[in-house]
């Protein structure tokens, strides 16, 4: 990919986290497989589990932000993991708590076992802090956000680091887009928002709200990028504007950006 003129005037960058610069879903698809293996349940099979949570967690994620779960959500990740889990057995109308407590923790556990960057994100992110402050927003708990830093051992490439469960709120809210600002503001004094660049998997989350305050987005699509709730990718809902540039690697940003590649 050729350098895009749109994004000559970039100064900073935001990035998303997961599905961005590593495989969540890859780890999250693998972990309920292997969870699932581990604790039987009489009469289902691994897939009939399987397909038992996607239709839990398109039930229940859409609506999360509007149930009073999403004030433990922001805090800690293991309730609302159980109670998905919980809500899975429901779906075969198996429900057993001590059954849902053990799913809920070997998922966990092993989602962060099998998480990975992905394997141009650090090089990208050398060559990228030489010339540009970067920063992180992340939408999820901040308890499982933070973990998942540790575990990649990447939270030192970025300030600010912006996680949806310590502020209360994430993208697609416009405080975030104001907070990001600000933080890169402290830098960069006369930063424009048309001078940020958010690089990004979610169109929902990530592009379509940092386009409606003036960033310029990257949009990042892998064929990984497949959640099991829906086992398809995420389109572009028609009518809405189109991202600055779509990239399908970290790697194709360098060369999108000046003299970067």
């Amino acid at each position: 990919m050729a350098m895009h003129s749109e994004l000559a005037n970039i100064r900073a960058i935001f990035f998303d986290l997961d599905d961005t610069l590593c495989n969540y879903w890859e780890a999250s698809k693998a972990a309920l497989r292997s969870t699932f293996d581990q604790h039987p349940v009489a009469g289902y099979s691994t897939d009939e589990l399987y397909e038992a949570w996607a239709k839990a967690f398109r039930k229940f994620a859409p609506t999360l932000k509007k149930t009073p779960w999403y004030k433990t959500y922001l805090e800690f990740g293991e309730p609302t993991r159980t109670e998905q889990m919980r809500l899975t057995l429901s779906e075969l109308g198996a429900v057993d708590e001590h059954h849902a407590k053990a799913f809920s923790d070997t998922y966990g556990a092993t989602r962060d076992d099998n998480l990975r960057l992905f394997d141009d994100a650090l090089d990208v992110l050398n060559t990228l802090k030489e010339f540009y402050p970067l920063g992180l927003i992340t939408n999820g708990p901040a308890d499982i956000q933070r973990q998942e830093l540790r575990t990649l051992k990447i939270e030192h490439y970025f300030d600010p680091v912006l996680i949806e469960g310590e502020m209360g709120f994430g993208k697609p809210e416009p405080d975030v887009y104001a907070i990001a600002l600000r933080h890169m503001r402290g830098k960069l004094p006369n930063l424009l928002p048309s001078e940020i660049l958010m690089v990004g998997n979610s169109f929902g989350h990530d592009i379509l709200g940092a386009h409606l305050h003036g960033w310029k987005t990257a949009w990042i699509r892998r064929d990984s990028d497949i959640p099991p709730s829906t086992n398809k990718p995420e389109e572009k809902p028609e009518g809405s504007p189109d991202p600055t540039t779509t990239i399908y690697s970290l790697t194709e940003l360098l060369n999108a950006l000046p003299n970067r590649g």
